[in-house]
């Protein structure tokens, strides 16, 4: 008997992305092909996004497809906007299985369970006040790095967002399997490990011992043959005395800090329920650019949100270009039913909102170029991550500081970290050439011998 076919489809953030990657290994292990989305296939899984309403809309688009490109298969929807709202999920002619952001390790029984049945299943259960971490298979995910998720759930509750009634509340991985990941991730050869969360800075305070973010950090720094250790983002006030301390010492983790701003307008943080300030953030970005000048800092910047006017987006446009930022996401403010900002008055006008989105992407890129110019004709180490889609021969990869690298090689280096001179801005990269093929250029040109 041929081997029953699954296809996979994720949207959303990098947590899930590699919360699909670990679904597929567990299809893998049971005995699955696993073919493309959307070919025909036994069974689709559709893990979902419900960070906006056009994430909304985009699931409930994947998984429509699913069903078309094969009516007789089983299609199961996981993910956030399955948790959120199990019955709309259901309500769509085709949909077999529904399972939201935990209890995922039972995907596949389920799976089966409904092609044998041949009845709709609907395994989402709200999350509980203790549950434990859902330890899932770590697929790698490229030859080069590995993602690693530490943490799940959020209990900020910011007024505009509906991730923690998606993800439910803190779950930290107990330490000594992250440890142990670690460890053999670095015996199979990754040089770069990023540690992914939902709130990511909130590691540990679920856990008994006095373990935090900053306590980890210093025993995953302590692995031998661990080159670089990547943090997805840390809010603003995660940065404990601690934390800054480990960050300024330990050269292993790479100098790329992300810190979500969201506003640079106080009344609009308290109304976010953000519980800083601007000048908060700005002290903060220059207290960690005084211990690592060149690192590079990222964020999360919101627009539109209800009632921000223009002179509300202005000092965030000015909070931004003070901080002087490496890259920023912007992301209009979208209504989530059920939070506290989709009640409030005032809601910006979609014009108003894209108006300002576009000005606040045209300072991300000047400020993206000015930080890159400043290494140019540098020699850094990339991390050389695939092949440059569409140009043979060329590579691509990301310095520590997550400056994105492209260079002509005549071997695959892909996983390996090499030297490679920083030359020149074009296309949205930062082009260079290997430092072996310079310093060759060097010794054969017109005077470069003696």
């Amino acid at each position: 008997m041929p081997s029953p076919r699954v296809a996979l489809v994720s949207l959303g953030c990098k947590v899930n992305q590699n919360e699909l990657e670990a679904i597929k290994h567990l299809f893998l292990a049971a005995g699955y092909e696993i073919v493309p989305f959307p070919e025909k296939a036994d069974v689709y899984v559709v893990h979902t996004c419900t960070v906006t309403h056009i994430s909304d809309r985009k699931s409930r688009q994947l998984i429509r497809r699913a069903v078309r490109a094969n009516p007789e298969a089983v299609v199961a929807v996981t993910g956030c906007y399955a948790q959120v709202a199990p019955g709309e999920v259901l309500a769509i002619p085709g949909v077999d299985v529904v399972v939201g952001t935990r209890e995922r390790r039972r995907l596949v029984e389920l799976v089966e369970k409904a092609r044998e049945e041949g009845t709709p299943v609907n395994a989402v259960r709200a999350h509980e006040p203790g549950e434990a971490f859902e330890e899932l298979p770590l697929v790698e995910v490229s030859r080069a790095r590995a993602f690693l998720k530490i943490q799940e759930g959020c209990e900020e509750f910011c007024t505009y967002c509906i991730v923690p009634y998606a993800r439910g509340p803190l779950r930290s991985r107990a330490p000594e399997a992250i440890l142990a990941e670690v460890q053999r991730l670095v015996a199979a050869g990754y040089l770069e490990i990023v540690l992914t969360g939902v709130h990511t800075g909130a590691y540990g305070r679920d856990l008994a011992g006095g373990i935090d973010l900053a306590g980890l950090l210093k025993k995953l720094v302590r692995v031998p043959g661990l080159e670089r250790l990547r943090i997805s983002s840390i809010d603003p006030l995660d940065f404990t005395p601690a934390l800054k301390a480990v960050l300024a010492e330990e050269e292993v983790i790479c100098p790329h800090y992300h810190i979500p701003l969201q506003s640079g307008d106080d009344d609009i943080l308290q109304k976010m329920g953000r519980r800083y300030t601007g000048r908060y953030y700005l002290e903060l970005i220059a207290s960690l650019r005084s211990k690592r000048p060149r690192a590079a800092f990222t964020s999360d910047v919101m627009v539109g949100f209800p009632g921000e006017t223009e002179d509300q987006f202005q000092n965030t446009m000015a909070v931004v270009k003070e901080a002087a930022l490496a890259a920023i996401h912007v992301f209009p403010y979208s209504p989530r039913r059920g939070t506290p900002a989709a009640a409030m008055p005032d809601q910006v006008a979609p014009e108003v909102k894209k108006d300002r989105e576009r000005c606040l992407l045209q300072l991300g890129r000047r400020l993206a170029r000015q930080y890159a110019r400043e290494f140019l004709n540098e020699t850094l180490t990339v991390l050389v991550e695939r092949p440059l889609p569409g140009q043979p021969g060329v590579f691509e990869g990301h310095t520590g500081n997550y400056l994105t690298v492209a260079f002509p090689a005549d071997l695959d280096l892909t996983g390996r970290l090499v030297p490679v001179r920083l030359q020149e801005l074009r296309g949205g990269l930062i082009w260079g050439k290997l430092e072996k093929d310079v310093k060759e250029e060097q010794e054969n040109s017109p005077g470069g011998r003696n």
